[in-house]
């Protein structure tokens, strides 16, 4: 089946091939929040993107797999409802922003900043900080060395515009955030994986940046 990153609540997972890295999605809960669960191919690691809802959905797809790591990109509880209780039934070390830990009622284990690394088995996520739709929110890069460049941005960039934000401040700092350190770094076939809805590529959103900003959403 040719991967389309278009999922439902209550339907089946999809799986992308990135090379090293198995990429699959899933849509749970009321928002609709995506959760991705990445798998090394070449040593089996896992390591879970937003445990954000229905912990027995998540389980019964990891299907009893061990899940060595847990992210999860920003505080809004709509992203982290099920940490708890996937914790609890894999181990798994819990990572999140060192600005948005705090608002997270879980404990987070590593806190991380732009530039850190974070593995799942061979392979690396590198770490982005991008302030405005919560002070400490994360986005996360996988570089596929033989392949285009994975990106998880929970609620800081979606298909047709960055996240939601409280005041005009926050905006210009997400939008200047987005705009910089990641349409400003990666390039155009750069595969976005958001925080609920389908994927996007940033060659897709390019040509809107002017756009958001005019707007101021």
């Amino acid at each position: 089946m040719t991967y389309t990153g278009e999922v439902e609540v209550g339907g089946p997972a999809d799986v992308q091939d990135a090379g090293d890295l198995e990429i699959t999605k899933l849509a749970v809960g009321p928002m609709a929040n995506n959760v991705y669960l990445l798998r090394c191919t070449l040593t089996d690691e896992r390591l879970v993107i937003d445990a954000a809802d229905e912990a027995e959905r998540v389980l019964e797809v990891l299907d009893g797999a061990p899940v060595k790591r847990i992210v999860t990109t920003h505080r809004h509880p709509d992203h982290w409802g099920a940490l708890e209780a996937l914790r609890a039934v894999t181990g798994a070390e819990t990572i999140a922003g060192e600005r948005d830990a705090e608002g997270i009622e879980v404990v987070t284990d590593v806190l991380v900043a732009t530039g850190a690394r974070v593995r799942v088995g061979s392979c690396e996520l590198e770490v982005v900080e991008l302030v405005g739709h919560t002070p400490g929110s994360i986005a996360l890069a996988y570089d596929d060395p033989d392949g285009i460049v994975h990106l998880f941005t929970g609620d800081s960039l979606f298909p047709g515009g960055v996240g939601k934000t409280s005041s005009e401040e926050d905006f210009t700092s997400l939008i200047d955030d987005v705009e910089t350190k990641l349409f400003g770094r990666f390039p155009d076939d750069t595969h976005v994986y958001p925080g609920h809805g389908n994927d996007t590529t940033l060659g897709a959103e390019r040509p809107s940046l002017p756009e958001w900003r005019s707007r101021g959403w």
